[in-house]
């Protein structure tokens, strides 16, 4: 069984107490459940929760930075993963037909 690094201090020095966890490095303990519960939950652009694999449509016309084309209203991308420590706002890695990988924001997208 691999145990989680530290959520505080993030070593890898984490070990088992019983039900805790415990890093040496800071102290921090905590247990697995908590750690189940520090997953942040992404939604699209009406509310419904998202998760890797899912279909998404874009719900309104996006420039493509670095070139002159756009993807329009209704663009289908399948197979969607989600990005949880992203330092931008794209939080949606995907591949769409005719413009490849791409980075979406969730909150232009819809669950189809």
């Amino acid at each position: 069984m691999t145990l989680p690094n530290c959520p505080k201090c993030d070593e890898s020095y984490t070990y088992a107490d019983g039900d805790l966890l415990i890093c040496p490095m800071c102290s921090h303990e905590w247990t697995a459940d908590e750690m189940a519960d520090d997953v942040p939950v992404i939604k699209d652009a009406v509310g419904n929760v998202l998760s890797d694999g899912d279909s998404v449509t874009v719900i309104k016309d996006l420039k493509v930075k670095g070139s002159s084309t756009t993807i329009k209203v209704g663009t289908k991308a399948k197979s969607i993963r989600l990005i949880y420590d992203a330092p931008d706002d794209h939080d949606i890695d995907c591949k769409i037909d005719g413009f490849g990988a791409m980075k979406l924001k969730s909150s232009v997208v819809k669950k189809a």
